[in-house]
């Protein structure tokens, strides 16, 4: 892959779309998103249009802390792994994106997973690291309440770095199957790795042999000060949110000075914007669309995600009025990211309302409806003026956004050279321009 051609990452949230109430629109499907023949017709679909990557997302919990969040909300979905090997089994190219948390998950456990993925796949698997943000994670494991910010991105970091060890512990050669000599691995290319930190205690090696690609595409996704550290550190790619390409600019250069603190080029990284992606044969079409999804949110959904979102229970406030005073960023054990976007509605003196129904309908990623060549245009915009790398498609309604993006909108990029027409040969990596690690020293 060529800077001249755009990373098409398809987003899986909630199964029925990423808009949150998709699930009541008539054409959502229904309990079929919890089958594999579901989601093998949309891998299927997203192959054939040449996409680089299926993403999933994920919670360790149920969001219920509102009483609307469980009623109304699709906090249902399948493990990511589980999914992706069984994908892994029915696709051939497409890479796949599993979100692991390193708040409530063991290196261990995690390095011999992916590594197993990356071999089943042929390399394509890829790892989104992710920190867990949520009471409702903690409660599911042992603890009351979050774990403080700063102390989950420390973890973190070293949970990452002894998950790159154990794939190091075993070595490229190491495995000989030798039935003359009754080897069936040379001792000295298998490892102890003998990890004492201020987390983990870990022996090795992994009893998985090295993955395909060295080690599988790791990808993040937290946009606050510790997100992008671990991902100027570690991260072939980052997920970002952005309202705009002038945006995008200036979030790709302060990365880029990131990047260079951790010895690191502006190549190393690819920077993957989330687009919501509307298209229709018209843009009245497009536009009545984007519409009856908004009309199919309760006002209380939105509500409650500000809620979540800055920690404050806004449900008894003037919704005609402004936000309350938010918490300091600085000492914020949620999600910082969402914190800071919630200041930028602030900033813009949006109601309560006003920011509830934008939260509800597109998040803070911007939502684009039009035409195949109007979205086309938006994405060519963005990727030409280094803002973007590529995007993570986070389709508000499936499987029709989804397909209709597949068949009308890929081939308009493919038309004006932006995206491959055909797979490359390789891993995951090789197809993506990334270099496969060598052993590091330790």
């Amino acid at each position: 892959m060529t800077r001249n051609e755009m990373i098409l990452s398809a987003f899986f949230f909630n199964p029925q779309g990423d808009h949150r109430m998709s699930w009541r629109h008539p054409r959502a499907p229904r309990k079929e998103i919890y089958t594999l023949e579901y989601f093998r017709r949309l891998a299927e679909e997203a192959e054939r249009a040449k996409f680089d990557v299926i993403f999933m997302a994920d919670h360790v919990a149920m969001w219920d802390t509102y009483e609307s969040n469980v009623a109304h909300y699709a906090n249902f979905r399948l493990e990511p792994l589980t999914l992706l090997s069984a994908l892994s089994s029915v696709t051939e190219h497409i890479g796949l994106v599993g979100t692991v948390s390193t708040s409530y998950s063991e290196p261990y456990n995690v390095a011999r997973m992916f590594a197993s993925l990356d071999h089943l796949s042929a390399g394509r698997a890829s790892w989104n690291v992710v920190t867990s943000g949520m009471n409702e994670e903690a409660m599911n494991f042992g603890r009351d309440a979050n774990i403080e910010h700063g102390f989950r991105y420390e973890r973190a970091r070293e949970f990452v770095e002894v998950v790159k060890a154990l794939w190091d512990s075993v070595e490229d050669h190491a495995l000989l199957i030798d039935r003359n000599t009754g080897f069936f691995a040379d001792p000295s290319g298998v490892h102890r790795i003998n990890h004492k930190g201020r987390h983990f205690k870990v022996r090795g090696p992994l009893n998985v042999p090295r993955p395909s690609q060295g080690y599988p595409v790791l990808v993040q996704a937290g946009s606050s000060n510790d997100g992008k550290d671990l991902a100027a550190a570690h991260a072939d790619m980052h997920f970002a949110v952005f309202a705009s390409p002038q945006d995008g600019v200036s979030y790709r250069q302060e990365f880029n000075e990131r990047l260079a603190r951790h010895g690191r080029n502006a190549s190393d990284v690819k920077i993957l914007p989330g687009i919501l992606p509307v298209v229709a044969s018209s843009r009245a079409e497009a536009e009545e669309k984007r519409d009856y999804l908004e009309s199919l949110v309760p006002e209380s959904v939105g509500v409650d995600l500000v809620s979540s979102w800055c920690g404050v229970d806004v449900s008894e406030l003037d919704l005609d009025g402004p936000l309350p005073a938010l918490p300091d960023e600085s000492v914020y054990n949620g999600q910082r990211s969402n914190l800071a976007r919630l200041k930028a509605f602030a900033e813009q003196k949006l109601t309560i309302r006003e920011i509830a129904r934008k939260l509800a309908n597109a998040g803070a990623a911007p939502l684009i409806a039009g035409t195949a060549s109007d979205i086309a245009d938006t994405l060519e915009v963005w990727f030409k003026s280094g803002a973007a790398d590529g995007f993570n498609l986070m389709f508000p309604q499936l499987p029709d956004d989804w397909v209709n993006f597949a068949r009308m909108v890929v081939p308009e990029l493919q038309r004006r050279g932006l995206v491959r027409k055909e797979y490359t040969p390789g891993t995951l990596r090789e197809k993506l321009g990334l270099t496969r690690p060598t052993i590091a020293q330790r």
